[in-house]
Order: structure tokens, then C-alpha cells, then sequence
């Protein structure tokens, strides 16, 4: 029997980095929510361990034990063949191979999938993992072992923006000219959507600015966005290249997406709702 999946895009609010440890980890305070766009995945148990990846942004992505979807069913102990279906760009600040990660874990061990491999195991398969294990707005700190769910958060109407460049995480690091920043503003509680967009517009990626340096697609992408009908707060997801802007309803972000899509057909633009903080 076929266990289906769901691997939702990850997208950091904010994303500040307060330090780095002596092994190089550098330690965020990050508030993550998850959007109604995603990985879709498979999973029917065998006696081997197979890969197989299909969609839009299948190429490149490896079917054997390099992939986090195949090292997450390793860890669970679980064996048989999984088929991801890659909709989200990879490599685009956006979850990519750690949610998946996590969707196989929850699917395999249900809520009690980091209790069930444990909290260092589950970080060995990438910082991001804990996080996507749970698809409720949360806040991230740490190297991303310290995860408190944060109750407050709006549904969030957003449009996601990716230009197609891939940039690596280790080259926007070394370009972050500052380690040592502050961390975020107390988070909630909000009364309403307008005083979180309000406190979310003071917060920060500290990565955005070395990301555009790297690529500077992404500021172009962030003008885009911000010059959208409507648009209250445009800021780029994790290390980059996807970029989000905020919107006060769905009507408001969907015109935006049709438009910004026919002037820029070769950008990947969708509409996205987030969970709310009632999600389980």
C-alpha cells in the first residue's frame, strides 16, 4: 500500500544570524512558517531502497543515497521505493530536500518522527529538517535544534519568486560581513495581520544583502516584488535565490502573480497561503 506525502515550501520570515560557533555552525533566529505549494511523495514499502524523481525540477536531483528523502527512510529503518515529485525549485532558500526529508518522516513515524530517530540524528540529515517536521508557523534558533512554535502568526497571502539561479549557502555566508547581529524582536502575540506586517517589516535576512552580491537577479527580483499592486513587505527566503512578497488578501496576491508572470515568464512565480498556527 502507497503512503502519499506532502513536503510543503519552507520560507523564512526572517532570518538573523547572531553568531558562529568554534566548528563554523553559524547560530539564526529565524521565524519559519509553510505554504500550500510543495513536494509531492510516494512511499511503498520493498525489501530495497529505491529513488525515483519526476517534475518540473527533477533534473539534477540525485535517486540514490545522497538524496535527504532516501537517508530520512534509512534513519526511520523503513525500506521500499519512493517517488518525489519535484514542483519546488531545489537549492532556492525554500526547505527543497529538507522538507522532503521531514514529509518522509512523518509519514513513516507520524508526530513522533523526531522523538522516534532522536534530535542529533534528525539534524545530521540537514538544520532545517526539525523545523519542516512540524508545518505550523514556528521560531528557529540555535543551528537549528531550538524550534518553538509560535502561536500568533496570520494566514499569510504571498507570492514566491524565483529567477532560476542556484546560490550556495557556503558562498553567501562567506560573503556575510557581520556574524554577530541581533537577534529578533520578541515574537507576538499580534492582534491582527496589520501589526504582524507591521513588526515582520522591522526584522531582517541577514543574508539578502551578500545573496543579491552573489546574484544580483535577486534584487531585481525584490524590486519586482515590491513594486506590485498591493504589496506591503518583499524579503527573500533563507540564503536566496526565492524571494516572497506579503499581501493583505488572496485577490491582491493573485493579480500580482498574473502580472509579474507574464513580464517575466522565465521567473518561477506562485501564489502561496501559509498554514496557520493551528496546524498539527
Amino acid at each position: 500500500m502507497k503512503v502519499k506525502a506532502f513536503a510543503p515550501a519552507k520560507i523564512n520570515l526572517t532570518l538573523h544570524v547572531t553568531g558562529q560557533r568554534a566548528d563554523g555552525y553559524h547560530l539564526l533566529d529565524s521565524l519559519v512558517v509553510f505554504g500550500d505549494a510543495g513536494d509531492d511523495l510516494g512511499l511503498s514499502a520493498g525489501p530495497e531502497m529505491r529513488l525515483q524523481v519526476s517534475g518540473p525540477f527533477a533534473e539534477g536531483v540525485p535517486e540514490d543515497q545522497t538524496n535527504l528523502v532516501w537517508r530520512a527512510a534509512q534513519a526511520a529503518g523503513w525500506t521500499g521505493t519512493i517517488h518525489l515529485q519535484k514542483n519546488l525549485p531545489h537549492g532556492a532558500g525554500i526547505g527543497g530536500g529538507s522538507s522532503d526529508a521531514a514529509a518522509v518522516l512523518r509519514a513513516l513515524s507520524g508526530d513522533s518522527a523526531a522523538r522516534g530517530i532522536g534530535l542529533q540524528k534528525t539534524l545530521s540529515l540537514g538544520a532545517d529538517v526539525p523545523v519542516c517536521l512540524y508545518t505550523g508557523p514556528q521560531r528557529m534558533q540555535g543551528i537549528g535544534e531550538q524550534v518553538t512554535r509560535i502561536w500568533s502568526v496570520p494566514r499569510l497571502h504571498l507570492m514566491l519568486v524565483n529567477p532560476g539561479c542556484h546560490v550556495p549557502t557556503p558562498q553567501v555566508f562567506r560573503a556575510l560581513r557581520q556574524r554577530d547581529n541581533a537577534a529578533m524582536a520578541d515574537c507576538g502575540p499580534w492582534p491582527d495581520a496589520s501589526a504582524f506586517v507591521d513588526w515582520l517589516s522591522r526584522q531582517r535576512n541577514d543574508l539578502e544583502a551578500p545573496a543579491v552580491a552573489t546574484q544580483p537577479v535577486i534584487g531585481d527580483v525584490l524590486q519586482a516584488i515590491q513594486a506590485s499592486e498591493g504589496c506591503e513587505l518583499a524579503r527573500m527566503s533563507g540564503s536566496g535565490a526565492t524571494c516572497f512578497g506579503v499581501f493583505p488578501d488572496g485577490t491582491a496576491r493573485d493579480q500580482a502573480v498574473h502580472r509579474l508572470g507574464q513580464r517575466h515568464p522565465e521567473w518561477w512565480v506562485v501564489p502561496v497561503t501559509t498554514a496557520g498556527a493551528e496546524t498539527r
